[in-house]
């Protein structure tokens, strides 16, 4: 049941104005989730300044448990070195607000080598396999490397609004959410509400983060010494998203904000656009449907810090069939794709699968974007290239903002063969300039004995 329930995973996942989630289908451009009619008494923020980490850019990535399946890609595949965070992904939410995990064999089960066949008796007690442990693994070998665990996504947001509504039902998830972490010995927890709907689904997302990061800290003094433990949120480039949101509350209580830019167009639209641009084309107004500078400035006059944000990148280029290009009509997608071997769905190609044989690469500077163009089949597929991403850190360091995000890791190539991530390092400095806090390998609290022991 766990296999099927991991293979079922593998076929969810979109995000539309920066929604993230996991490998696409489609999405609709909202997500309209039910408000109670209760509300219940504010938890005050606690009084803290916005933390900065070290003062080092932020280069994170998520990493989804089905890919070590469908995509075999494994926390071993990681570019750690140039990584300050993982966000591991995804966890869900129980009507009560209970977080929990949706395939403990892909989490906590699957083996590696070295690790008990799984068909044996695991005699030394109630030990970890799987990502969790691999990942924690990871931690070891570099200490600059944070993971939190992702709550939500696409799929699993519609379990958000309900439990967010009442004191109880935020409890809980604080509660429960903590616990998991430290169960999986990760730094932090991020949460990918995918989106509150109205202003009092606004606010109760903020009353949820304010839970989680009280219960984060009680946890902190209880089990870690007084460490601090992150808390991320995701939020969307779209103005009928982010403006049900008190973004500066937000700031007092979240480490950072990962804003998903991207996923401007999709194959649901009429138009052939570009998923991912800086700026607004003022020759070609169609082919910009939403733009990242729009939002980014919409947030910093909100009275975010732009040290605060983090700058979301895809590793993925969605394709527009049947059309003459940026701005023009498009009907179907590119009928290649959703085939494996690099394309996971009908319109989405993992960026080491691109450009695609016959395919030319165009890069419009002026915009910040990119799309590659094939004029025999009249497909375009728009993604960011190794130019699009060396604009994209010149963006980061001018606009003063925290670093980068990424979605998700297994679309990039390789380090040394054009990889992205390692792109953006190098534009940004190199490794010497990203966040160097440490982080946590001590879980005494953990369920999980050899974990406990730092499987050592």
């Amino acid at each position: 049941m766990a296999r099927f329930l991991s293979i079922l995973l593998c076929l969810a996942c979109v995000w539309h104005l920066g929604m993230a989630v996991a490998i696409p289908v489609s999405a609709s451009s909202s997500l309209s989730l039910g408000v109670p009619e209760a509300t219940s008494t504010s938890i005050p923020a606690p009084a803290r300044e916005p933390k900065s980490d070290s003062g080092g850019y932020r280069s994170m990535a998520y990493f989804v448990n089905w890919g070590i399946f469908k995509k075999n890609y494994h926390a071993a595949s990681l570019p750690a070195e140039q990584l300050t965070h993982v966000l591991y992904a995804f966890a869900d939410i129980r009507s009560d607000g209970e977080v929990f995990l949706t395939d403990t064999y892909a989490d906590l089960e699957r083996r590696y080598p070295g690790d008990p066949n799984s068909g044996e008796v695991d005699s030394t007690g109630n030990n970890v396999y799987g990502p969790t442990k691999q990942l924690f693994l990871l931690k070891k070998r570099n200490r600059n490397l944070k993971v939190m665990l992702s709550i939500g996504g696409w799929d699993f947001s519609q379990h958000f609004a309900g439990p967010a509504g009442s004191e109880g039902g935020r409890q809980r998830f604080a509660e429960t959410a903590v616990k998991l972490m430290g169960d999986m010995g990760m730094d932090g927890l991020d949460v990918d509400w995918e989106y509150p709907s109205n202003d009092q689904e606004g606010e109760n997302m903020l009353q949820l983060l304010k839970a989680t990061r009280q219960e984060l800290d009680k946890y902190a003094q209880v089990h870690a010494k007084g460490e601090h433990f992150l808390l991320s949120v995701a939020t969307a480039t779209g103005p009928t998203r982010y403006k049900v949101l008190d973004l500066k509350a937000i700031s007092q209580v979240a480490d950072f904000i990962n804003l998903m830019a991207y996923d401007y167009a999709l194959k649901e639209d009429s138009t052939a656009a570009h998923t991912a641009n800086i700026n607004p084309s003022l020759a070609n107004p169609l082919s910009t449907p939403f733009n990242t500078e729009q939002a980014i400035s919409a947030y910093i006059d909100a009275g975010l810090p732009p040290s605060q944000i983090s700058l979301g990148i895809p590793l993925y280029g969605r394709s527009f069939g049947n059309t003459d290009g940026p701005g023009k009509p498009f009907s179907g997608v590119d009928d290649t794709s959703g085939r494996g071997d690099g394309s996971w769905d009908l319109d989405v190609w993992d960026v080491k699968a691109l450009p695609r044989p016959g395919a030319k690469v165009i890069v419009e500077q002026d915009i910040g974007a990119a799309y590659s163009y094939d004029p025999q089949r009249r497909v375009m597929i728009s993604y960011d290239t190794q130019d699009t991403v060396r604009q994209k850190a010149e963006y980061i360091k001018r606009k003063g903002l925290g670093g980068a995000m990424w979605w998700e890791a297994s679309g990039d190539r390789e380090v040394g063969k054009g990889s992205l991530i390692a792109t953006l390092v190098d534009s940004l400095g190199g490794t010497g300039v990203l966040d160097t806090k440490m982080n946590i390998i001590d879980y005494p609290a953990s369920r999980f004995e050899n974990l406990r022991r730092k499987f050592s």
